[in-house]
């Protein structure tokens, strides 16, 4: 699964056609042991936890990356290699 940021110890990662179980566009964020998959459309929380701080700024990270996560999801569902996104400074 291939990392498209990382910042503030958070891991944000997307798979492969991993359209089946969430069917909408979302990621995939990792801090200290904890997973969240997370809605690009909306920043819900499909699955998962992670603590309300670093929730926060996924948010405020798929806010500002939102076109850039949906064309990287259209390529992930298509086999196709996505491309790395700015972190949050």
């Amino acid at each position: 699964m291939p990392v498209l940021s990382m910042f503030y110890g958070i891991i944000i990662r997307m798979y492969y056609r991993d359209d089946k179980k969430h069917r909408t566009p979302h990621i995939h964020a990792e801090y200290s042991g904890h997973e969240a998959v997370i809605s690009i459309m909306d920043g819900s929380v499909l699955s998962g936890e992670l603590p309300a701080n670093k929730l926060r700024l996924v948010d405020a990270w798929i806010e500002i990356h939102r076109d850039e996560l949906l064309a990287n999801w259209s390529l992930a569902v298509a086999g196709e290699e996505v491309f790395r996104i700015e972190p949050l400074h």
